[in-house]
């Protein structure tokens, strides 16, 4: 019968492996640490807990999952990092849990993390989210699904990234960036719509008709936003509109970092 679990792997004994996870030589896995069936962790793999890890992860060599905050204010407190099922997390990425007491740094499900990328304190990325090498995220940070950020990109504390946007590489990022777009610069500024990203997650012809027609009232016709706003309300209902103009308005709320601004682009 073949070992699952190296004999050099260190674990502790109040730690939950499902009998099918595999851990490979020199990894430690802490105490609270909970894994999920068919999930792989590498060689040298080091996982803190409290951490909960779903199923059929796939943890590359050198990661580091669940230690504490690296944040100046945190004080010891029994927070937690969770993650969800079928996450590829490769070599020598870090993700921290959260500061704050029962809080915590949450990673949805079919996410891809890069080499090195590192995930601060309380933040939360949703579903199908790519996250290049070395990128940098700082803690409080949202990656909604399918958005894409590029290498060694660095996401300032709170921001917010929308849903199927795309930040270019070395990308300084400190503000939220609205979904569908495409932002790039340092700092980073919106250039044009993420059309080739829009056309991988299936959307219609129609509804590409309707963004556009959305990036150009936003970023084209130096209008007011409280004005842009109302206008996207003239354009056809869906979905895709409706999650926009949700964005922009929670972007302007008070205490928020503010949108990222236009940059020079063109769009057909």
């Amino acid at each position: 019968m073949q070992t699952l679990i190296h004999p050099t792997a260190v674990i502790h004994p109040s730690a939950e492996l499902h009998p099918t996870v595999r851990v490979g030589p020199y990894a430690v896995i802490g105490e609270q640490v909970r894994v999920g069936a068919h999930t792989e962790i590498g060689a040298h793999v080091i996982i803190e807990g409290p951490t909960e890890v779903g199923v059929g992860n796939r943890i590359f060599p050198g990661a580091i999952i669940g230690t504490a905050s690296q944040d100046q204010k945190y004080t010891g407190a029994n927070s937690a990092l969770r993650i969800g099922d079928y996450n590829t997390i490769r070599e020598f990425v870090t993700i921290n849990r959260a500061n704050g007491e029962g809080d915590a740094t949450i990673i949805g499900n079919h996410n891809l993390l890069l080499a090195y990328v590192h995930v601060a304190h309380d933040c939360v990325i949703e579903d199908q989210v790519v996250i290049t090498n070395a990128a940098s995220i700082a803690g409080h940070v949202c990656i909604e699904s399918k958005a894409r950020i590029g290498g060694m990109v660095g996401i300032h504390q709170f921001v917010h990234i929308g849903r199927l946007a795309m930040v270019g590489a070395m990308a300084r990022v400190d503000r939220d960036v609205p979904p569908y777009m495409l932002v790039e610069g340092h700092p980073a500024r919106v250039r044009a719509l993420n059309q080739v990203g829009l056309r991988r997650a299936g959307v219609t012809e129609a509804e590409m008709r309707d963004l556009k027609e959305a990036f150009r009232i936003l970023y084209r016709r130096e209008l007011p936003l409280a004005q842009a706003i109302a206008q996207l309300a003239t354009l056809p209902p869906s979905e895709h509109l409706e999650h926009l103009q949700r964005f922009l308005t929670y972007a302007r709320e008070e205490g928020r970092r503010g949108l990222t601004p236009s940059g020079r682009a063109t769009t057909d």
